[in-house]
């Protein structure tokens, strides 16, 4: 198949929704940002000098925080983990999926990292919580792989 054929190829309908969910996502990241901030005022625990003087004098920088902590590892995973969605499910476009199938496997990998968020760094919810929203985003992810290889095989 020609690269021209392969983007002549893709459904409208699975494109659409793979451009909603990838900005759902997005979005969902840069709330990453502000909810650290949030933590790091609620807790006073700033990185920088300049950040804690800009609050108190007396304060010095924290980099150890728990909350803080936390919210900034859920937004490393998210790095991890939706970065690689956007080239996969792009990808997948290629391979002509059913819509159907592709349509919800987009929703599920939204869904599963916004989850995500919520139990790792939101309210914490003790594990399988974590792991399983982990494993329903990375499960159709892998799937999306290996059809978009053996399609291009």
């Amino acid at each position: 198949m020609s690269f021209a054929t392969a983007f002549n190829n893709i459904n409208t309908e699975v494109y659409n929704a793979y451009v909603f969910w990838s900005a759902v996502l997005v979005a969902k990241m840069l709330f990453m940002a502000p909810l650290t901030a949030i933590q790091r005022f609620k807790n006073k625990a700033f990185a920088n000098p300049e950040d804690t003087n800009a609050v108190s004098r007396k304060l010095k920088p924290k980099l150890d925080d728990p909350d803080v902590e936390r919210v900034r590892r859920a937004h490393q995973n998210d790095l991890e983990n939706i970065l690689p969605f956007f080239v996969i499910g792009f990808l997948y476009l290629l391979t002509d999926p059913a819509p159907f199938l592709a349509i919800n496997l987009f929703r599920l990998v939204a869904a599963s990292r916004i989850i995500h968020t919520l139990v790792y760094a939101v309210v914490v919810v003790p594990q399988p919580a974590r792991f399983l929203a982990f494993i329903g985003a990375m499960l159709p992810m892998q799937y999306m792989a290996v059809k978009t290889i053996l399609y291009f095989l």
